[in-house]
């Protein structure tokens, strides 16, 4: 067994994990990731595509904005339609001067991968039986198995960037960790075509079911529609999805839908998860390994791109000034900002979605909230707070 050494070990080569080893690069802080996946599979999970103004800046301060400015679409919010009729938008540029940009996330991992490879970063794809050791220890290591070969990496740190079936958060103590979680009864069916999306990101609450049009670029569209748990993909052909999706939608922007053949679908359940704390001894949590939220807020990745740039820092004051109190306030700061953001998912999943068993009382209830957030500027100037994404503390 060969025994390297780094001064991050990282585990997972997805967005969360390349971001840090990119960001530890520019501090001069030695890292390796371990991923368990090859590079193309990484590559083919189709994931979020609405990147907050922060995590733009974010990526930006990393050396990762060129193609991201250059394609991406920024956009002043988000329209939501109700009732067949009403429209409504989360206007985040008026209430608080803040943009998000459409940019897909397979896009951004092609970005991390060249960036990583530019500098050569030591980045071992399909690193198998990955296992962090001794995480309450003054010198961590994880074992695994790479090109037929068992070693291990001794290290300072170890972050764990895995995602939610990741071996990471495996490794803390029941005793240590509490979980919370909430698993809705119902599922998103998406699919992607290469067809020009509408000009905003729409969602729909209908009474046959939620309704989302995204977009990941002027020839690229991604659309949900809410369905049960017990459906199958098989049983979606294209023409009915476009049926029901345009069934979803006020006549004039069901008009406005360019259909086109499917290039990807898919039916992702919804839950919420968190996990406390995000750290137990040198071992650090980051992105889905901590928590995952319903991707109606448009809060997946960006949670991960600050969790990130809370460790990254964290690392970098302990490694340039021995300073530890970062390191040491990086769990509770990471799960404020969590909490937030589950909290706004939770809500506006619960104000868009028609649920199983929903009485008239309840669905006369939602329609009320959605009524009262039309018209109400105070009602509204906090949606578009929680939607363009909190200040990074």
């Amino acid at each position: 067994m060969s025994t390297p050494s780094t001064q991050v070990a990282i585990i997972g080569g997805g967005p969360a994990g390349l971001l840090l080893s990119q960001l530890l690069h520019q501090a001069g802080i030695e890292s390796v990731v371990l991923e368990s996946r090859s590079r193309a599979y990484v590559l083919g999970r189709i994931r979020a595509g609405v990147l907050e103004q922060g995590s733009v800046e974010v990526l930006r301060a990393a050396g990762l904005g060129e193609r991201m400015d250059r394609e991406g679409h920024p956009h002043d919010g988000a329209a939501i339609v109700w009732a067949g009729r009403h429209n409504y938008f989360i206007d985040c540029w008026k209430y608080v001067g803040k943009r998000f940009t459409t940019y897909g996330q397979t896009n951004l991992q092609e970005d991390l991968f060249a960036a990583a490879d530019r500098r050569n970063a030591q980045v071992l794809d399909e690193a198998l039986e990955v296992m962090p050791m001794d995480v309450t220890s003054a010198r961590p290591c994880v074992t695994f198995r790479h090109a037929g070969r068992s070693q291990r990496l001794d290290c300072d740190f170890i972050a764990g960037c895995d995602g939610y079936h990741g071996v990471s958060r495996s490794v803390m103590p029941a005793a240590v960790l509490k979980v919370f979680e909430k698993v809705y009864p119902f599922g998103w069916l998406g699919i992607l075509s290469e067809t020009p999306p509408l000009p905003n990101l729409t969602y729909a609450n209908h009474p046959r079911g939620f309704a989302l049009a995204s977009m990941r670029n002027p020839m690229l569209s991604r659309y949900y529609v809410q369905v049960s748990l017990e459906e199958r993909i098989e049983d979606w052909p294209d023409e009915r999805f476009w049926e029901e999706l345009k069934a979803r939608y006020p006549e004039e922007l069901a008009r406005a839908i360019v259909t086109g053949p499917s290039i990807e679908k898919s039916i992702a359940p919804l839950r919420s998860f968190v996990a406390e704390p995000m750290r137990h001894g040198r071992l650090f949590l980051a992105g889905d390994a901590a928590h995952i939220v319903p991707p109606t807020g448009a809060k997946g990745l960006n949670l991960a791109i600050s969790d990130v740039y809370y460790l990254a820092r964290a690392l970098t004051s302990y490694y340039r000034d021995g300073s530890s109190t970062y390191l040491d306030s990086y769990s509770a700061m990471a799960l404020r900002r969590v909490w937030g953001a589950v909290r706004f998912s939770w809500w506006l999943t619960g104000l868009l979605h028609r649920f199983p068993g929903m009485s008239d009382f309840e669905q006369r209830a939602q329609e009320c909230e959605l009524d009262y957030l039309a018209r109400s500027q105070h009602a509204q100037a906090s949606v578009a707070e929680q939607y363009a994404g909190m200040p990074f503390e």
